[in-house]
C-alpha cells in the first residue's frame, strides 16, 4: 500500500471540497463486519491518509489489544482511492482505513488480512473478482415484535413481486441511486423469497474493492431505512418460517485481462477444479466465517426447513447451475453459496482465497458435479455419495475452524484467537439461555 504525497492530498481536497464535502467519515470494519469509525475536518484530511485516524484499540471488537502502552492504540489510515462524497448524507465522504497499530499493518484488521491473501495471488500473477450479492430484510417494530415493513406483503411466494417493490420504491430508489452516486453499478434490485426481503446487486470487482463496497452498501441502507422509518437487517434468517439472507459470492480468477475460470473445450478448466477442490475440502471450517452467528444455522439447515425450501445449501458438493450445491458453477466463474448476510466480507473472501490457493497447490479433486437437485436427496442417499454435511451449529463450526490450519493462517494468530473467543461466548450465551419455545413446551410437561 503506497504512501499519499502532499500534492496527491491536496488535489483529493479540492476535489472533495468542490463537492461540497466539509466533514470526512473515516470508516474502518471491526471482527464482526460492522463499520465503525469517527467524523474528520476535511482539512485533516492529510492527517487520515498519513497517520491515520485515532482510535483507542481495546474498544474495538475482536483487536485483543492491550488498554496501556503504545500496542493500545488503534489507527486507521485511509484509503485514498475509496474517498466517495455520499449523496444521502451531503457534506460528508466516506474513506475507508486499513488498521495500523505501532506504526505496522495490524495484524488483526480484517482489510488487512484480505491484502495479505490478495498479495498471495498477485505473486502469481493472479488476481480475483468477486460479485458479492446482499440479500435483507426491510423490517419495523410492531407490536409483537419484529416484522416486515410492508405490511401487504402477505404473499406465500413473494419472490420477484411488483406489488410490494412499488410500495417501497422510495427507499429502494433512493438507496440504488446513492450508491450509483458513489461510483457502483447497481444493476438491478428484486424482491426476494421471503416477506420484507429484498436484494440489490451491483457489478463485481477486485476483490478488496467488492467487500468495500459491501461496506458501503450497508452504511447507505442502514442510514435510508432509518430515514424512511424501517429497520435495516442482514440478520440471515429473522423469521423461522421464511426462508433466510444469503450474500452468495460469484468468484473468477484473473491473469491480467485473462479469466482462468473460462470454459475449455476438455470441460472445466484445472484451475477451477482445483480452486473448488479446496472450497469444498475446507467448508466446514469456512462455515465459521462465513455463516457467523448462532442465528446462521436456522439457514444452514438439513432436510426440509419450516420455511420449504431454504436457498441455502447445506451439503458439500458442487453441479452445474445448481442451486442445491454448495458451489454453483457458470461460465467462468463459480458462485459461493455458503455465506450469509452476516459475513465480514473481508474474512470470507480472505478465507475464500486461501482455501482455493490451497486446492490449487495439493491439486483437490472437488469429485463429480452433481446434475441433480440435492435438496431432494435424502442424508442417506447424500452421505451414500460420499457428499458430507456442514456443521449444524455455530459451535460446531469453531470447532471445525479451530482443527483447519490453512483458514485459520488466513485470519492470522491474533484475529483468529480473537475469533473464537468471541464466537465460543456467543454460542455459551445462546445454549444456556431459555427460549419461549422451551417454556411452551417443557414448563407444566413433567
Amino acid at each position: 500500500m503506497s504512501r499519499v504525497g502532499d500534492d496527491d492530498v491536496q488535489r483529493l481536497q479540492k476535489t472533495l471540497a468542490a463537492e461540497g464535502v466539509h466533514t470526512l467519515i473515516a470508516q474502518f470494519t471491526d471482527i464482526h463486519g460492522v463499520a465503525k469509525g469517527k467524523l474528520v475536518p476535511l482539512a485533516h484530511l492529510g492527517t487520515v491518509l498519513h497517520s491515520g485516524a485515532g482510535f483507542s484499540g481495546p474498544s474495538i471488537a475482536g483487536t485483543g489489544l492491550p488498554r496501556m502502552g503504545p500496542r493500545s492504540e488503534y489507527y486507521g489510515r485511509g484509503d485514498a482511492l475509496t474517498a466517495r462524497a455520499l449523496p444521502w448524507m451531503p457534506g460528508y465522504a466516506r474513506i475507508v482505513c486499513d488498521g495500523f497499530v505501532a506504526g505496522e499493518p495490524f495484524d488483526a484488521c480484517p482489510r488487512q488480512l484480505l491484502r495479505r491473501q490478495i498479495a498471495r495471488l498477485a505473486e502469481r500473477g493472479w488476481s480475483l473478482q468477486t460479485g458479492i450479492e446482499p440479500e435483507f430484510f426491510l423490517l419495523r417494530r410492531g407490536v409483537n415484535g419484529m416484522e416486515p415493513a410492508d405490511a401487504q406483503d402477505r404473499l406465500d411466494k413473494p419472490s420477484y413481486d411488483l406489488k410490494s417493490l412499488p410500495r417501497q420504491h422510495a427507499f429502494l430508489a433512493e438507496l440504488a441511486d446513492g450508491l450509483r452516486g458513489c461510483g457502483l453499478d447497481v444493476f438491478q434490485t428484486d424482491h426476494e423469497d421471503a416477506q420484507g426481503q429484498y436484494e440489490i446487486n451491483f457489478m463485481h470487482a477486485d476483490a478488496l474493492a467488492s467487500a468495500d463496497a459491501l461496506m458501503l452498501f450497508k452504511q447507505a441502507a442502514h442510514a435510508l431505512a432509518e430515514r424512511h422509518g424501517s429497520v435495516f437487517s442482514m440478520m440471515p434468517k429473522p423469521f423461522a418460517n421464511q426462508p433466510g439472507s444469503g450474500m452468495h459470492f460469484h468468484v473468477s480468477l484473473w491473469q491480467g485481462e485473462r479469466c482462468l475460470f473460462d470454459d475449455t473445450a476438455k470441460g472445466m478448466p484445472e484451475l477451477l477444479r482445483h480452486f473448488i477442490g479446496g472450497v469444498l475440502a475446507h467448508s466446514a471450517a469456512l462455515c465459521a466465517v462465513a455463516a457467523p452467528t448462532v442465528n446462521s444455522y436456522k439457514r444452514l439447515v438439513v432436510g426440509e426447513s419450516l420455511s420449504g425450501t431454504s436457498w441455502a445449501p447445506a451439503v458439500v458438493a458442487h453441479g452445474p447451475n445448481n442451486r442445491t450445491a454448495l458451489v454453483r458453477t457458470l461460465p467462468g466463474r463459480f458462485e459461493w453459496r455458503l455465506p450469509d448476510a452476516s459475513a465480514n466480507p473481508y474474512l470470507a473472501t480472505a478465507a475464500l482465497i486461501a482455501a482455493g490457493l490451497n486446492g490449487i497447490d495439493r491439486r483437490l479433486d472437488p469429485g463429480p458435479e452433481c446434475i441433480d437437485d440435492l435438496f431432494e436427496r435424502t442424508p442417506a442417499e447424500l452421505a451414500a455419495r460420499g457428499i458430507g454435511v456442514l456443521p449444524q451449529s455455530l459451535g460446531e463450526a469453531i470447532t471445525a475452524l479451530e482443527s483447519d490450519a490453512v483458514v485459520q493462517g488466513a485470519l492470522g494468530v491474533a484475529l483468529s484467537a480473537e475469533f473464537v473467543r468471541l464466537k465460543r461466548a456467543e454460542w455459551s450465551a445462546y445454549t444456556r439461555h431459555v427460549s419461549a419455545w422451551e417454556l411452551e413446551h417443557y414448563a407444566d410437561a413433567f
